[in-house]
């Protein structure tokens, strides 16, 4: 980005802060707190905002244009991270930008799919009946009747994004580095997560990867469905998908006008997450009011398909037990699986995080089950477990992040949805097919062909390893545990080390001072007495450096 452009859109950035009353909130950081007597050449400061300051952000955000906005959408979901009230407000950013020209459009697929569009469509609609940030949406028709939609990339998008993630990342330095909260925020790695997750929503091809696959794993569930995808039309740039029909789910009155069983859509929609993430581990990520329609025989329909979040299975295991633990109030074992996991350091002490998970837990559990939410539950368990050091894990932040989207249609659907007496009985199921003889049988018959091309190879390869160690030529990797005890030993050491020295000198300065007495007795008052005082001190200090190989 050039500087000079940089200024300008610094400037601009600073005018729009400055209007919404967020430089206040600047002047308050302390950087910029030895200059809060400017506050006397503001006049527009002199007086309190009425607006909130989650609402100041939200506006400016707004008004900085779509890269912002796809930005406050992104940080919504880091509740983990955000007081309450910015995030709540940052959750009700819509992504509702001005279309660009129609001709545009067709520009961009004629160039794409080196075809004029008469000749790909029977019909184009030149009308988007959808513009975001990053794409809009046509309608159209094929030569074979099927309606479709077109997706068409904004054009010269990339510079825009890169420009103001560059001043994203300048702004994120500067408030770590100068504020303490920046640093416990992790504001540059939160501007990290954003930039990997925008710069992959531009690549069209690779949404339209993600719609095949979780169309394949729901292909004849009559729970839901997903567009079919037209890889013939699909590039970088564009993607074509089926067109559906259906009622937004957030039209309450469209759906019970429609007959559709309200409490049996919420317990399917709960029923649709849990299985993309503990049956397929690949799951919608995104699956707010505006990406979510439901057909007139109660099917969920889902669209847009950017962002998607997957476990690994070691993820998947722990998170359904602590699950289950939760539903069984068993604070010990949640507190054993988020060390099991790696999530909490090992060497956390593990009656002072169950007494912490306790503390968070118990209050929401004198509720009854339909008024608690699962998604707020976990997101304290989060902010209670960061108290204890736990590493961000992104994938679980997609996953509270869709929990919570989840939780809310379900309850806007139906205020009475229990998730979990409608959670409780999936994910006990699911654990008895991990763990059960189903599971041994299942992963014997995956792993056997790997085991049976291997297992000539274990002769040479235990072979290999004894005359390594025979011949003194063994490397063994110091696993992470090992390495942080190796690091306190040596310091160990190093304050013994120095321990021994000053040890060593005092007596030395004590034998010297000693030494001397007959020939300077006017040097020092009452020098047996000091001597013996500095030489006391000095053996003292050497004794207590002194290894205990008893600890060996």
């Amino acid at each position: 980005m050039k500087p000079i452009s940089q200024f300008f859109r610094l400037f601009y950035i600073s005018f729009v802060l400055m209007r919404h009353g967020l430089d206040g909130l600047v002047l308050n950081t302390p950087l910029f707190r030895p200059f809060r007597v400017l506050k006397i050449f503001m006049p527009w400061l002199w007086w309190s905002r009425k607006q909130p300051r989650g609402e100041r952000i939200r506006l400016a955000l707004e008004d900085l244009g779509p890269i912002f906005i796809k930005f406050g959408q992104i940080l919504s979901t880091r509740r983990d991270l955000l007081p309450d009230d910015i995030a709540d407000e940052l959750a009700r950013l819509q992504d509702q930008v001005p279309p660009f020209s129609d001709q545009l459009a067709r520009t961009i697929i004629e160039r794409e799919l080196g075809e004029s569009i008469d000749a790909i469509f029977a019909r184009f609609e030149p009308t988007p009946f959808a513009s975001a940030s990053i794409a809009q949406v046509h309608g159209a028709t094929l030569y074979d009747g099927q309606e479709v939609v077109v997706k068409v990339l904004r054009p010269h998008i990339l510079p825009v994004i890169k420009r103001d993630i560059g001043l994203m990342y300048l702004f994120a330095n500067a408030f770590e580095r100068y504020w303490s909260v920046g640093r416990q925020l992790h504001a540059v790695d939160v501007v990290s997560e954003f930039e990997k997750t925008i710069l992959d929503e531009l690549d069209l091809t690779r949404e339209a990867a993600n719609a095949s696959q979780l169309r394949r794993n729901f292909i004849d569930s009559p729970l839901l469905y997903v567009p079919d995808v037209y890889w013939d039309y699909c590039r970088r740039n564009v993607m074509v998908m089926e067109r559906i029909d259906g009622i937004p789910i957030g039209n309450i009155d469209r759906l019970r006008q429609a007959n559709i069983n309200l409490k049996a859509l919420a317990e399917h929609g709960v029923e649709i997450f849990f299985t993309q993430v503990f049956r397929d581990s690949f799951f919608h990520a995104d699956m707010h009011p505006g990406n979510i329609f439901v057909a007139n025989d109660g099917q969920y329909l889902a669209v847009d398909f950017g962002i998607m979040g997957s476990l690994n299975p070691s993820d998947q295991r722990y998170l359904a037990e602590n699950f289950h633990a939760f539903f069984n109030r068993d604070y010990r074992r949640v507190a054993q699986l988020h060390i099991d996991s790696g999530w909490i350091d090992r060497d956390t002490r593990i009656d002072e995080f169950e007494s912490a998970i306790r503390t968070v837990c118990e209050p929401i559990f004198n509720k009854p089950l339909s008024q608690i939410s699962f998604g707020h539950l976990l997101l304290r368990l989060f902010q209670t477990a960061r108290r204890f050091n736990m590493e961000v894990q992104p994938q679980l932040v997609l996953l509270q992040k869709t929990l919570l989207n989840i939780e809310g249609l379900g309850r806007q659907l139906y205020p009475e949805l229990d998730l979990w007496q409608t959670a409780k009985p999936f994910l006990e199921r699911w654990i008895r097919e991990q763990i059960g003889p189903k599971a041994f049988i299942k992963h014997l018959r995956i792993n056997f062909p790997m085991w049976a091309e291997r297992l000539p190879q274990l002769p040479n390869m235990v072979y290999d390893v004894l005359q390594q160690a025979k011949d003194g030529n063994l490397n063994v990797e110091l696993q992470d545990r090992q390495m942080r005890q190796l690091r306190r030993e040596m310091r160990r050491a190093n304050r013994r080390t120095w321990s021994a020295i000053v040890g060593a000198s005092l007596i030395l300065s004590a034998t010297i001072l000693a030494a001397l007495d007959g020939y300077a007795k006017t040097m020092l008052g009452n020098l047996p007495v000091f001597s013996w005082l500095l030489g006391g001190a000095g053996l003292a200090i050497l004794l207590a450096a002194w290894p205990d190989y008893r600890d060996d």
